[in-house]
This record gives structure tokens, sequence and C-alpha cells, in this order.
């Protein structure tokens, strides 16, 4: 069984605010493991920055492209942009950090750079630029998919 919601997007507000309520509504809670999948600039973090507002208020969100990964409270902020094998996987310890998840949440930027060696259940978010290449004003407009198997 798969549960699938899509919301249209018109900004980066648009973007946190639908992350947000993902989690206000329970369908994304602790023990998560959230494969966020997009374009550079999609709105991967922006995501990121709306679950982190509900779980964790205080924390100051931002990308982890040169850290590899960011914690904000409950929250491990993974980014796989530059992960190109598994040993970089174990290298990072990044097996260390899911081995005991139930109360955490964890996001995994560019997911499908790991898809393969990664056989965890994962709740996917599926950012998608929308614009009309065309128009200046249709640059953020964004469609959001969000999938839960259970």
């Amino acid at each position: 069984m798969r549960d699938i919601y899509k919301f249209n997007s018109n900004s980066e507000a648009e973007t946190e605010n639908a992350a947000f309520n993902f989690a206000e509504e329970n369908k994304i809670k602790l023990g998560d493991i959230i494969a966020l999948r997009g374009d550079l600039g999609a709105g991967k973090t922006a995501f990121t920055r709306g679950l982190a507002r509900f779980f964790s208020p205080e924390s100051r969100v931002t990308s982890p492209t040169f850290s590899l990964v960011n914690q904000y409270k409950n929250i491990w902020h993974f980014d796989m942009y530059r992960i190109n094998s598994h040993d970089d996987l174990l290298s990072i310890g990044f097996y260390d950090y899911i081995d005991d998840n139930k109360k955490n949440i964890i996001i995994i930027e560019w997911f499908e750079k790991i898809a393969d060696f990664f056989d965890e259940h994962t709740v996917t978010v599926d950012i998608l630029k929308t614009e009309n290449k065309e128009s200046e004003e249709n640059q953020e407009k964004r469609e959001i998919i969000f999938e839960r198997r259970q």
C-alpha cells in the first residue's frame, strides 16, 4: 500500500510550508528516513527547513553540501551529492546514524546517489521544477510528490 500526496508550490516559502504541514499532519514522524530527490536548486533544503521548523524550531538549516551532514536537534540532514560509492558511505559513518533511528529523522538530499547501497524503507519526496523557461515569473514553481510505502 502506498500513500501519495501531491502539492504545487509557487515559492520557496510554500515549499517550506508544505514540509511543515506534512509533519504537522503526522505524514512525517520521528524514525522516518526521508529521501529527497530533485535537481540542483529544486528546493530540497527549503523542504528540510520546513521539517526543522516543526521538529526543531530553534534550528537554523543550511545545506550540508560541504559538511555532508548537519544536525538540528533530532534531525540528521545529509547531502550525498559528492558520495560515489559504498566505501564513501562507510567513511562518513553513515550507517552509524541509521542503526538506531527511532528518535530522529534522517533527511537525505541527492538520495538517488546512494539508492543502490541503501535498503532501508524510505519516504520519498520528489521536488520537480515546473516553471516555464521563457517566463521569469514562473521560476519558483514546483510540484512536490510525497510517497510513503506501507
